[in-house]
């Protein structure tokens, strides 16, 4: 029977839906379902594949329910193996270190002070207030710092790739703790803190407890900044279904092939709003607020949790639908690539968030 959702709404016919390609390539990384074997409206599946060869800037869309990968395309001559910069996905692999290196005693927890950490920049501190930043802060982004898109200095700092200088050059705008602003600089120390904290650079220290476990490798271009850190708030490339293997981490607790990769606690708190009122909607997108470098929002009847990066790369997370939506796109990297991306961006995140508002409760 046609679903109602589909049914009357204007769009493509049963028979249009019917030609759509989405059936994923078997391969030994994903074990795979049709979607009515994961109870599965598939013209739903369809018609959310049907919008997105419409799109001119993505490049795969995946669909896991029940983890296993029930859907999968890929557009603008993208394919199973395109690997490329997922942005500011990747602050929520910067989360998930910062969580292993609290769970494995390296940090003590989030109530740890970022200048703890940062030695060499410490005795130049003025500001007091910078001395009261935790990394409960910094994870929420309410560390003080300004949003860089907004902030002309922070702006320039960031594609200089010279950081920890910013620590103690650029201004607070926000008493630390008070106030959500966005900082991918904010990110980028609290991967410095990891890394220092540990002992490991952030790409060592995920293959040994994140990437390795996940049985996934990043691309070996991830950047570092001038003194070599890995870019914790950037730059991170992985391939669609690499970022999807991540997203079903978070969906089981943080457990994988029956290894606790992540302890639950962690997951749990990192993907709760724990600051409200972050962000306006975009789309279906409402309510948007935001936990450890993971964004929260209702969407239909449906709460998720989503990593969103530059271009529309998201990894959304529908608990009630034990479902992970992967989307990958181009991330206009550069300074020169952002003015007019936001039309695109915007498109990418909203053929996601369509897909889940159109999903019945459970």
């Amino acid at each position: 029977m046609l679903s109602p959702t589909v049914a009357g709404c204007g769009g493509p016919s049963p028979e249009e839906l019917a030609t759509i390609s989405y059936v994923p390539l078997e391969r030994a990384d994903w074990q795979t379902a049709t979607p009515e074997e994961v109870g599965l409206d598939p013209l739903l599946v369809a018609r959310a594949y049907y919008e997105a060869q419409k799109r001119d800037t993505l490049f795969g869309l995946l669909v896991v329910r029940d983890g296993k990968l029930v859907a999968e395309h890929y557009y603008n001559g993208a394919d199973v193996d395109e690997i490329d910069r997922r942005a500011s996905v990747t602050k929520s692999y910067t989360s998930a270190l910062a969580g292993i290196a609290i769970d494995q005693g390296f940090l003590p927890g989030v109530d740890a002070k970022m200048l703890d950490y940062l030695a060499d920049v410490a005795p130049r501190i003025t500001d007091p207030r910078k001395w009261d930043i935790t990394i409960r802060d910094m994870l929420e982004m309410e560390a003080g710092y300004p949003w860089e898109e907004d902030n002309d200095l922070a702006w320039n700092i960031l594609w200089t790739g010279d950081y920890l200088h910013a620590v103690e050059d650029l201004p607070l705008t926000a008493d630390p703790g008070t106030k959500f602003q966005y900082s991918t600089l904010t990110a980028h120390w609290t991967g410095v803190v990891v890394a220092r904290s540990t002992g490991l650079d952030l790409m060592s220290l995920g293959n040994e407890y994140l990437f390795g476990p996940l049985g996934v490798t990043p691309g070996e271009n991830w950047n570092r900044d001038v003194d070599g850190y890995y870019m914790g708030g950037g730059d991170i490339l992985f391939t669609a279904r690499d970022m999807a293997r991540f997203g079903q981490l978070y969906l089981d607790g943080g457990v994988y092939n029956g290894q606790q990769v992540i302890s639950t606690s962690w997951v749990n708190d990192s993907i709760a709003t724990r600051v409200k009122k972050s962000w306006s909607n975009i789309g279906k997108f409402k309510d948007m607020g935001y936990g450890y470098y993971w964004w929260t929002a209702t969407c239909g009847d449906h709460q998720v949790s989503f990593a969103w990066g530059h271009g529309g790369n998201l990894i959304v997370l529908v608990p009630d639908q034990n479902m992970v939506v992967v989307v990958t796109a181009d991330s206009f990297y550069g300074p020169d690539n952002f003015t007019d991306s936001w039309p695109h961006e915007k498109a990418n995140i909203e053929l996601a968030a369509n897909f889940i508002a159109s999903l019945p409760a459970e």
